[in-house]
């Protein structure tokens, strides 16, 4: 019995929590794993996702760029974004465009916002002032 117990556990995590994948922040609920003020802004929260399935939640974008300062990120699966023209969608964060404007506030005060469509960003680029970026150059300007 004990065996079937043991089996059944390991088949139950294989086949639900270990899941690598993002997972829906439950905003107004969840906090930010670095700051701890609750998520509410579903156009500027962030998440990662370890290899082993784990997400951590972030409030704003910022708040995750600092955590990776200390962070092995070869143990991250997944770097995500909330896409600032589609609130509340994760998005993969390598691939998205971000953009540095101070007429679009974030949750704290970094102004950045993270777009999937690079035509998008530069539109709102074009109507809100500020400076675009890449995924490598934004980790590195984080990182210094």
């Amino acid at each position: 019995m004990k065996q079937f117990t043991i089996l059944l556990f390991a088949v139950l995590c294989v086949t639900t929590g270990c899941s690598v994948g993002p997972k829906p922040i439950d905003y107004g609920n969840v906090g930010c794993h670095y700051c701890s003020m609750t998520i509410v802004d579903k156009q500027h929260a962030a998440q990662l996702v370890t290899e082993k399935g784990k997400p951590y939640n972030f409030d704003a974008i910022e708040c995750m760029m600092n955590h990776l300062k200390d962070e092995n990120e070869a143990t991250i699966a997944l770097f995500l974004v909330n896409d600032f023209d589609q609130p509340g969608a994760l998005v993969d964060a390598t691939k998205a465009t971000y953009l540095i404007s101070e007429n679009i506030p974030s949750p704290m005060g970094e102004y950045l916002s993270a777009f999937t469509d690079e035509a998008v960003a530069k539109e709102t680029r074009t109507k809100q002032g500020g400076e675009l970026f890449t995924w490598m150059e934004i980790n590195n300007r984080f990182k210094l």
